[in-house]
């Protein structure tokens, strides 16, 4: 069976592929007769020890190469950005998507929904399964592509199909059966809509999910967000301060239950439903290795717990100046107590300024979502003091850009001041300390502040 196959971006210098005469622009085609439709395909038709590999050249010639290696060893190519080809795009017609409350003239990549399983093995993105049919998922059992994560929300089948707007989301106890007796992982997601999918029908997907442990090893709750731009939309409520303590209380008791039958949680609720409700972050042994961290599931822990490790360590004096730390409307309790912290060691004066987010909305408060224009709409040049914190989160990542497409070199030159972005405790301590030229944008691990 014959497939475009990919095109090679770069061959490793000394390699097997450069001892094979394999060039920049050739194509890998097939690998022992198996089509290589994407990266996936090629690394784990790669590991094998005996390889026929089928080659397309650049200029047109077709050759076939025999590969003698160690297993798991790489015959050495890249394939660049274009390994996975066309993004699998969402098909459903989420009542709750974020995407659909998105203003109009903001970044390309920004509109984009994308759904693609090799993306949630490859890089942990959540999908939902309505897009796949019976031959995607034998490839993810023949394949072993786990773990998998997974927007659920709910179990009930009419409830998620109306959720969801898909008449296939009725599947998803199905597929996940299936999932699980091919022995794939799955990490699971609920955002939570007041009304719709809480209380008993939450209680009903806790209790058909922990059915299938411990392959579906984990679930994370998480609060709808509404922006100011939802037009002819479902109709949604936020979490109140009262429904948040009240959810957060019956996770915990639903933990305490889960550990003394798995010896693990099993359902966590995100940051934001414990920073609503006032209430206190969970201690790090209540996350049990963190496996949803980068759904906002224990991100403050970490930050937490980072903070109190380096704290002890801070000298008693610095280079004099006058800091600002921004942060989303959330954040503002949880940086109180490092400012404190800071503010003991004589030369620093630090504060913490809250943006309130009315680019979309109020109701909006994570750190993550503050833009350029709310920034220089409530910050002013006097106030910024020598310079200004910035959590990486803000960030495109990889990229020195706003949500709203204002640089970060331009929000410096219009409040006239530094602006260093940090990604924790211990950056933020190496800036204050030894200055801003330790600062620098994480792309893998943000810490939102």
């Amino acid at each position: 069976m014959k497939s475009s196959g990919l095109r090679i971006s770069t061959v490793e210098k000394g390699s097997i592929a450069d001892e094979m005469g394999l060039e920049t622009g050739d194509r890998i085609t097939a690998i022992n007769n198996e089509p290589v439709r994407d990266i996936i395909d090629f690394r784990y038709l790669e590991a094998d020890e005996m390889l026929s590999v089928d080659i397309k050249k650049a200029g047109g010639e077709e050759w076939i190469l025999e590969v003698e290696k160690d297993f798991d060893q790489d015959i050495g190519v890249d394939f660049g950005p274009g390994g996975f080809g066309p993004t699998i795009r969402c098909i459903n017609k989420c009542v709750f998507c974020f995407v659909d409350q998105m203003p109009p003239g903001m970044r390309k990549t920004l509109y984009v929904k994308d759904d693609d399983y090799r993306l949630s093995f490859w890089s942990g993105n959540f999908i939902t399964l309505t897009n796949l049919g019976k031959n995607q998922l034998k490839r993810i059992a023949r394949q072993r592509l786990s773990p998998l994560f997974v927007s659920v929300h709910t179990t009930n089948p009419a409830l998620r199909e109306k959720m969801l707007g898909s008449g296939r989301a009725g599947l998803i106890m199905e597929q996940l059966r299936y999932l699980a007796d091919a022995g794939i992982e799955v990490h699971a997601q609920a955002v939570l809509c007041p009304g719709l999918n809480d209380k008993k029908e939450l209680a009903r997907t806790v209790s058909d999910l922990a059915a299938l442990w411990p392959a579906v090893k984990s679930l994370a709750v998480v609060p709808v967000g509404l922006t100011r731009f939802r037009e002819n939309l479902y109709p949604l409520v936020l979490f109140t301060r009262k429904m948040a303590c009240e959810l957060v209380c019956w996770v915990s008791a639903r933990q305490d239950e889960f550990i003394d039958s798995f010896g693990h949680p099993f359902i966590f609720a995100s940051d934001e439903f414990y920073l609503l409700a006032g209430k206190t972050i969970p201690d790090t042994v209540r996350y049990d290795g963190f496996p949803q961290v980068e759904n906002g599931v224990g991100l403050t822990r970490l930050f937490m717990d980072e903070w109190t490790k380096f704290e002890g360590g801070l000298p008693g004096q610095a280079q004099k100046q006058k800091v600002v730390l921004l942060t989303g409307l959330l954040g503002k309790n949880i940086l109180k107590p490092v400012a404190a912290g800071l503010n003991k060691i004589k030369g620093l004066q630090v504060k913490v300024k809250a943006v309130e987010n009315n680019f979309f909305g109020k109701q909006v408060t994570a750190a993550g979502l503050v833009t350029g224009s709310d920034i220089l709409a409530q910050v002013q040049p006097g106030d910024c003091g020598d310079m200004l914190l910035l959590p990486a989160v803000m960030l495109k990542a990889g990229e020195a850009v706003f949500l709203d497409n204002l640089s970060l070199e331009a929000l410096a030159e219009k409040l006239k001041t530094k602006v260093a972005v940090v990604a924790g405790p211990r950056q933020l301590a190496d800036v204050l300390i030894r200055g801003p030229q330790k600062a620098r944008i994480f792309i893998d691990q943000n810490i939102d502040i």
